[in-house]
């Protein structure tokens, strides 16, 4: 492994399902937290990792959360390849409501309707890449994390996709 990525690279093969995994990224949140998923409903429906959310956001953390267009094209596409039909779009809808107390709390929440290779989780300087597997869901897939490593490398290179599709994304109005 060449030294950059060493350096980056602070674990892979990580279990999505771990709450504690989650809480402890966003509670270390100083300054940001951005979510890039689909539907990321593991996330807004767990108590804790609410909690947390709505409290960061409260504090003035910069809370971004971008889910997939429920009615976009590639959320339809990527119900297929999980062969779950319209359970994605469905999952994205129960999503946006669980999240609603987020963003009541300060958070900001847009919809996208972008191929996602992988799923991005920011907490500051750290990021929890949810690799996407074809035809599997997210919570089969692994997590690499990976640590900011200055101006270049393979963080940013992450960091700068959540902001491509950012840019591109719909903001929701509450």
């Amino acid at each position: 492994m060449d030294a950059p990525l060493a350096r980056a690279l602070r674990g892979a093969g990580l279990d999505p399902a771990d709450v504690d995994l989650w809480c402890r990224l966003f509670f270390g949140a100083e300054r940001q937290i951005d979510v890039l998923a689909y539907s990321a409903l593991f996330l807004a429906e767990d108590i804790a990792v609410s909690a947390v959310l709505c409290d960061k956001a409260r504090a003035g953390v910069r809370l971004r959360i971008a889910l997939g267009e429920p009615a976009g094209t590639h959320v339809a596409v990527r119900g297929g390849e999980e062969r779950v039909g319209d359970g994605m779009a469905a999952r994205i809808r129960t999503a946006l409501i669980a999240f609603g107390a987020v963003v009541d709390a300060g958070a900001e929440l847009r919809l996208h309707d972008t191929v996602l290779y992988n799923s991005i989780y920011r907490s500051d300087d750290e990021l929890l890449i949810n690799t996407h597997v074809y035809g599997h869901p997210g919570a089969h897939a692994p997590l690499l994390h990976l640590m900011w490593q200055g101006d270049e490398g393979l963080a940013r290179t992450y960091a700068d996709s959540f902001e491509r599709v950012w840019s591109a994304s719909r903001p929701i109005v509450t």
